[in-house]
């Protein structure tokens, strides 16, 4: 916009602010003015300009100073309840910025209306976010109540978010998809390409096979796209800040993207069944053109064989293919062939915050809804020691044990990590399969060498974790001001307390620690609860 049209927008907002205000109707305003109601509504819109006899009449008519009102011309005033909407992460999502807000600042009661319904909706939402949760909490409790091997089916899950209906469609599958590896080997074949890939064979690829162009371009300011491709156009724009390794990714990402829209291989795998929520099927082709990206940097066939000569070394196999580590941790949980199937892998990643951001259970191993899980888990575990991999045997409260191995990965950004990433990528499989793995550890008594750990605070069963972060829905909450555990939300057991009303005092220095986890004697509802579930 030129400071022209600037301007005369200006004094069409202020004028049509000046009306409403005083609750005048524009056509009466344009005959008291001497001027068609047409032609008014134009000037109030900027798309007239008007004439500085017609501006001072104006002026006059609203009792204004023309002094004042022309050194305001240039400020741009937004309404302060809709200024404030501008730091809302939903408007910078919607690319509204502060001159859109200027021109509906001119209608001060669309104004305020606006900003009362953003503000109804943030508060809308948070309130259905506490009742969903409190929803899943009785549905959970509910449930765990009434399956006692009746075959109940369980409840609805009202947490159930897109990731997770992802996270079931891949287990479902066993993450491992056929068309994609033919259409990945059919264009390793094509191109004769080597076991090592390079950025610049897979853009030839993209040239000759698919004509797009591609661009290497920094983004707009403030911007963290690194890949955008743009099938109108025909281009691929990249990240300078890209290296070569994801780099490559990127590129085979967006060539899967390619195969999967000409060969129709989305509709073709997600078949006839429907979607719980509208964002999945896109979430699901953005996993399977990952998975394209993996199957043609990894081919099946070499990486199966060298995933057998190295028995599961994670960093030979980065360094023998020329990927990243979490790459292949990816493709080591797809190699599910009946022909050539590997071990059953799950696969975490986490952030130094415990948020999980990636999820896949290969193993039957429970994940909580919400992204969280527990703290004494390997992925977790392994930002203690960033530059060595973290392995460690597990147990469950139901007894299953697990080998997990984790490693940090750090991305700098101006060698500083708090600019960059820092990620745990974290796989674990059953424990009797350890002794294959190039990281297992010997052990001679399994259940003395496993830690224990559960899937998250919240439905863990454990009663003596010293690492509990949050009280357990698995037992009342029972609290004494004069008996402390060694961690504040662990239950208080029906003999730690009556231990200390024999005694006929209180004891507020005990730890309640005394005696093995099975010699514990709940109250009356949590050994009920116990006993239903076994």
């Amino acid at each position: 916009m030129n400071n022209d049209n600037a301007l005369n927008a200006n004094v069409g907002l202020k004028l049509r602010g000046l009306r409403l205000q005083r609750n005048i109707k524009q056509a009466d305003a344009a005959k008291d003015l001497g001027v068609s109601p047409a032609y008014l509504n134009l000037i109030e819109k900027g798309k007239r300009v008007m004439p500085f006899p017609l501006l001072w009449k104006a002026l006059r008519y609203f009792e204004q100073d023309p002094e004042q009102f022309m050194s305001t011309l240039g400020e741009g005033r937004v309404d302060e309840a809709l200024a404030k909407l501008l730091d809302e992460p939903l408007l910078k999502s919607l690319d509204i910025d502060s001159e859109s807000l200027q021109s509906l600042s001119a209608e001060p009661k669309l104004a305020g209306t606006v900003a009362a319904l953003f503000n109804l909706y943030k508060n809308t939402r948070t309130q259905l976010e506490n009742v969903l949760a409190q929803l899943n909490v009785e549905e959970r409790t509910r449930t765990q109540g009434s399956t006692s091997g009746m075959g109940n089916t369980p409840g609805v899950r009202f947490d159930y978010s897109p990731f997770d209906e992802v996270s079931d469609f891949l287990e479902k599958h066993r993450n491992y998809f056929p068309e994609l590896e033919e259409q990945a080997e059919g264009l390793r074949r094509d191109f004769r390409l080597e076991q090592q890939l390079t950025s610049s064979q897979l853009i030839r690829m993209l040239e000759e096979r698919f004509d797009f162009k591609v661009h290497i371009e920094r983004a707009a300011s403030g911007s963290s796209v690194v890949r955008r491709l743009d099938l109108d156009a025909r281009t691929l724009t990249l990240s300078p800040d890209l290296t070569e390794q994801p780099l490559k990714f990127q590129v085979a990402a967006s060539i899967g993207l390619m195969v999967m829209d000409r060969e129709k291989l989305v509709e073709r795998i997600l078949g006839a069944g429907r979607m719980r929520h509208g964002e999945t099927e896109r979430l699901i082709k953005v996993n399977l053109a990952n998975y394209f990206a993996g199957a043609l940097m990894l081919p099946y066939g070499e990486f199966f064989k060298e995933v057998q000569r190295t028995r599961y070394d994670v960093e030979l196999l980065s360094n023998v293919f020329g990927t990243t580590y979490e790459t292949v941790a990816h493709r080591i949980c797809n190699l599910s062939d009946p022909k050539r199937q590997g071990l059953p892998f799950h696969f975490l990643r986490a952030d130094i915050a415990g948020n999980i951001s990636k999820r896949y259970s290969g193993t039957g191993i429970r994940f909580a809804s919400g992204g969280g899980s527990c703290a004494k888990w390997a992925v977790h575990l392994a930002f203690l020691n960033p530059s060595q991999i973290t392995r460690q045997y597990s147990i469950m409260p139901d007894g299953t044990t697990y080998f997990c191995f984790a490693k940090v990965q750090l991305q700098p950004i101006e060698g500083s990590i708090v600019k960059g990433t820092a990620y745990s990528i974290g796989l674990g499989t059953h424990a009797e399969n350890a002794k294959y793995l190039a990281y297992g550890l010997p052990t001679n008594d399994l259940r003395k060498d496993a830690i224990p750990s559960g899937i998250s605070c919240r439905f863990c069963e454990r009663t003596d974790c010293n690492q509990r972060a949050a009280a357990s829905y698995r037992f009342a909450f029972a609290f004494d001001e004069y008996t402390k555990k060694d961690c504040f939300f662990s239950p208080l057991l029906v003999h730690e307390k009556e231990k200390a009303e024999r005694n006929g005092h209180p004891e507020p220095d005990g730890n309640g620690a005394e005696g093995g986890e099975k010699h514990d004697s709940l109250d009356r509802g949590a050994r009920r609860r116990k006993v239903h579930e076994n």
